[in-house]
């Protein structure tokens, strides 16, 4: 049986989605009772959180957990939490966790990186079976600038000219479902990208081509990015490590490109512009509940 944490996510939603496809016997853990009734297939659900975990007699179900949380200050500290209950419980199960690309790199110093590296070395010095799968920049991160690119025509960031290997979350969560429902993954690290690395004035381009309009990118100074990111309700630890981020995209460090998601799947990752056409709606009319870009 399988647990997957941040079922509501745009991986985790996608993962449930692949999950009830494939007729896996999964489990959602939900923070709230009323989100699970909007996931898909129907599945179980338990009402717990990382800090929180479920008790022990539960977790003894599962023998794959799918680990996820969101970039966060605590991030490291909610995992290992979640981690230690689950050998508390007298159980061993096949974690799969996302990470993130660049955590496998010791000399990687952005603090979502350095986040991840302290949970893969608890899992380690624990002995536990775990798969890692390392995403690139996700492709829905391009959702922040919807109203910059609707309303002046631009996308900006303080990214230079580096390359990003945007991946699509639907190929994260399809990898993730191979991982969850076959064997052979044990001790594996998948760094994951979509099938080219693209500068942001690439995006710019792709942007321009698919909505037939011009649309520009600014490389925006770190000092600009930071007040915005700081205007817009991010707390100075987030803000900090989005500049940390970009640093180390304008040096190079995101521009890999793999052919994971193929090996793993069977399948061809996502291009971004098929990604863009299907979130045309997002890019001609505000989406709901979406946040101001920060940058």
């Amino acid at each position: 049986m399988i647990l997957v944490t941040g079922a509501t996510g745009r991986v985790g939603y996608r993962l449930m989605e692949a999950l009830a496809d494939a007729g896996a016997d999964a489990t959602a853990m939900v923070r709230v009772e009323a989100r699970a009734a909007d996931l898909p297939g129907a599945p179980r659900h338990v009402v717990a959180s990382l800090d929180d975990p479920p008790p022990a007699e539960i977790l003894r179900g599962f023998d794959r957990v799918f680990l996820l949380s969101p970039d966060h200050e605590e991030q490291a500290a909610m995992e290992t939490v979640f981690i230690d209950a689950l050998v508390i419980a007298g159980h061993r199960p096949h974690i799969v966790k996302i990470a993130a690309d660049g955590f496998q790199d010791p000399d990687c110093e952005v603090r979502f990186m350095r986040s991840h590296r302290q949970v893969a070395m608890h899992l380690d010095a624990l002995g536990l079976p775990v798969t890692y799968l390392a995403p690139g920049r996700y492709m829905e991160n391009l959702l922040a600038a919807a109203d910059s690119i609707r309303e002046e025509g631009v996308i900006t960031a303080p990214a230079g000219d580096g390359k990003v290997g945007f991946v699509a979350a639907s190929d994260v969560a399809a990898v993730a479902a191979r991982v969850l429902t076959s064997p052979g993954h044990e001790s594996a690290m998948y760094v994951l990208t979509g099938p080219e690395a693209l500068g942001y004035a690439d995006v710019a381009s792709r942007i321009s081509a698919v909505f037939a309009r011009q649309v520009d990118y600014e490389d925006q100074p770190a000092d600009r990015a930071r007040e915005l990111m700081l205007a817009s309700g991010l707390s100075r630890w987030m803000a900090d490590g989005y500049l940390e981020l970009f640093e180390w995209i304008r040096d190079g460090g995101a521009g890999a490109v793999t052919d994971t998601v193929r090996e793993v799947t069977g399948a061809d990752p996502r291009p971004i512009q098929d990604w863009l056409s299907d979130a045309r709606a997002s890019f001609v009319g505000r989406p709901p509940d979406l946040p101001p870009p920060a940058f």
